[in-house]
């Protein structure tokens, strides 16, 4: 698969925290190459980091999507993600790939994303089942495609770890079954040999052993590189901050969580919202860790 240089340098902007700056240079790719889904993936990603800042509170003793209402700006999200799925079946019409299997598995997975947010079950359903169709496709075609491991990665994560009611409602839709275990094996070899989605793959695999197995010891362990390459990042600072909490760690949580307030994001909601995060998680760990409120700008 032929990546853009544009595209890398794209998503080491998106994690080091300016998903503007990211969606500049992906609108840039979308320009060069208007018939290739990469571009509007691309995108779909930085407008996820978006909506994931915007959505994140603090609850629970950790920083989390919990769930969005229904916004009309989602309208433009849904609209770049159809727009991947419909470049990459116009190229699948016309011969198979596993590219462009993976393209519109990731663009069915953007959709998934907002619609699980949204309590849409179904509709995150039939997103998640369509992904996973041409995940596994993109993995018989070439069965070395990391990147693709990602995705399905995720989905036997998920889908092994529903509630009892979702439980239900995957045997009512026949949705295929997963396997906790395979999808953690399988995001592991997306963050070491994937391309595009390395960053992704340690993310949300920190994430589901802190939310889900509440392995807070290795969810650190996973997450930590991330810290390491984009200190710039509020959300992986957060995160650190969390799992040292959850692991009584308060002194050093209380550092990660300084570490996040302190940082200067270019995008101004993101600077706001990482201040109103941090500064909750400090007052959770005591009177004497609140965070003194930063002067107007």
């Amino acid at each position: 698969m032929e990546i853009p240089p544009a595209a890398m340098a794209g998503l080491e902007k998106l994690y080091a925290g300016d998903p503007d700056g990211a969606l500049e240079q992906f609108r840039a790719i979308e320009k060069s190459q208007p018939d290739h889904p990469i571009g509007y993936m691309l995108e779909g990603e930085a407008l996820w980091w978006n909506i994931f800042c915007s959505t994140a509170e603090f609850k629970f003793g950790m920083v989390e999507i919990w769930r969005r209402p229904k916004l009309p700006e989602d309208q433009a999200y849904f609209d770049v993600a159809q727009k991947v799925i419909t470049l990459a079946e116009a190229r699948l019409a016309r011969g198979e790939s596993a590219e462009m299997h993976f393209y519109s598995a990731m663009g069915e997975s953007l959709n998934a994303r907002l619609y699980g947010l949204r309590l849409e079950r179904g509709n995150a359903a039939r997103a998640g089942v369509r992904a996973r169709e041409h995940f596994l496709r993109a993995l018989a075609l070439e069965p070395n495609f990391a990147d693709a491991d990602l995705g399905i990665g995720l989905y036997n994560y998920y889908v092994d770890t529903l509630s009892a009611m979702a439980r239900l409602l995957r045997f009512f839709m026949g949705i295929p079954g997963g396997n906790k275990e395979e999808g953690i094996r399988q995001l592991r070899i997306a963050m070491t040999e994937g391309t595009l989605s390395r960053v992704e793959a340690r993310f949300y695999l920190a994430r589901d052993l802190r939310l889900y197995d509440r392995d807070y010891e290795r969810a650190l362990v996973v997450l930590a590189p991330l810290n390491d390459q984009y200190p710039a990042n509020p959300f992986f600072a957060l995160y650190r901050g969390d799992l040292l909490a959850k692991l009584a760690r308060k002194e050093q949580a209380a550092v990660w969580y300084r570490k996040a307030a302190a940082l200067d994001p270019p995008n101004p909601e993101w600077r706001r919202k990482t201040h109103e995060l941090a500064a909750a998680a400090l007052a959770a760990l005591g009177p004497e860790y609140i965070l003194p409120v930063p002067a107007s700008r």
